[in-house]
């Protein structure tokens, strides 16, 4: 089969498609003939040599595919060959077939095409685990969502917005706020003009910050919360060290988390995915969230997507197709 791979860690030229051996499904996996998969910032920090797969997982990057059902392995119920699904993995992803846990797996939402599918699994697993059972996000509550035009705050915008909560987001450009706006969020900040700081106390501060920077705006988010406000770190695009004012947190009861999700457990992911099929789902179909894509590759133009990526020129996702 064809196959994404690295020469050696480095810049996106490194990417390269060769042929490589078919895998099998192991005792309760299936066999996904790939149909499309979705590029994030976590597959430019593995071509680089700094986040390699969990252990036993594929050492091709990839974390979330779309495709059809090829082959069973052993002790697998529930799912038939040829039925169109989506999934999360650990790896994987850039090839022409992938081997999956079945819980891992997720139907195709209603309404939404098997390639714009691959779009979904990351983002929202990745929302819901954070906004609902990590931070336990409320109705009524404000939600600071950094990155605001990415995957994760595209579809956290209307994901929060169908919950009832308030939404920000701060973004680099005035396309990408306009879009966070036609995507219902309510407050939007220019980080390159705008002080979110002061944005978010103007409007009260916020109950929940989902951020993606790290360590640049740990203290500047700290001081964006509210009394008993929830900070969800889940990315480190702004480095990984910084320096916590454990008094300033104190005096608002505020918690700091740290998440990730591609490294946990296979039944801490299937939980995962399980609560986002019944929760995310309904929303998918009844089009109060819809998957946002902003630029399609083929296999082969792998390197030109994580260039594109890289250059934060686009909002939503990015896929590559077979």
């Amino acid at each position: 089969m064809r196959a994404v791979n690295v020469t050696e860690p480095g810049p996106a030229e490194n990417l390269f498609v060769a042929d490589i051996d078919k895998p099998r499904p192991g005792p309760g996996e299936v066999l996904i003939k790939v149909a499309a998969a979705g590029i994030n910032r976590a597959d430019l920090l593995q071509r680089q040599g700094f986040y390699p797969p969990p252990p036993g997982a594929s050492e091709i990057i990839g974390m979330e595919v779309s495709g059809t059902i090829d082959e069973l392995g052993s002790d697998v119920a529930g799912w038939t060959i040829g039925t169109d699904v989506c999934a999360l993995i650990a790896g994987g992803g850039y090839a022409e077939y992938v081997a999956v846990a079945a819980e891992h797996l997720l139907p195709i939402p209603a309404g939404v095409e098997v390639i714009e599918a691959a779009a979904l699994p990351e983002v929202a697993c990745t929302v819901l685990s954070n906004l609902k059972r990590t931070a336990h996000l409320a109705p009524g509550e404000l939600v600071l969502l950094h990155g605001g035009g990415s995957g994760i705050g595209t579809h956290g915008i209307q994901w929060a917005k169908a919950l009832g909560a308030t939404v920000a987001v701060t973004a680099g450009s005035d396309a990408k706020l306009e879009l966070c706006r036609d995507l219902g969020a309510d407050i939007t900040i220019n980080y390159n003009t705008d002080d979110f700081v002061q944005v978010i106390k103007d409007h009260g501060g916020a109950d929940v910050i989902l951020d993606i920077v790290g360590a640049k705006y740990l203290d500047r988010n700290v001081s964006a919360l509210t009394d008993d406000g929830r900070l969800v770190i889940i990315g480190m695009q702004g480095g990984a060290k910084a320096e916590l004012d454990i008094g300033a947190l104190l005096r608002k009861r505020g918690t700091v988390h740290a998440t990730a999700l591609r490294g946990r457990t296979r039944s801490d992911k299937a939980a995962i995915v399980a609560d986002t099929i019944a929760t995310t789902w309904p929303l998918i179909a009844d089009g109060r969230v819809k998957p946002v894509v902003g630029a399609t590759f083929p296999l082969a133009q792998a390197g030109e997507a994580h260039t594109l990526l890289e250059s934060g020129q686009v909002s939503g996702k990015i896929l590559l197709t077979l």
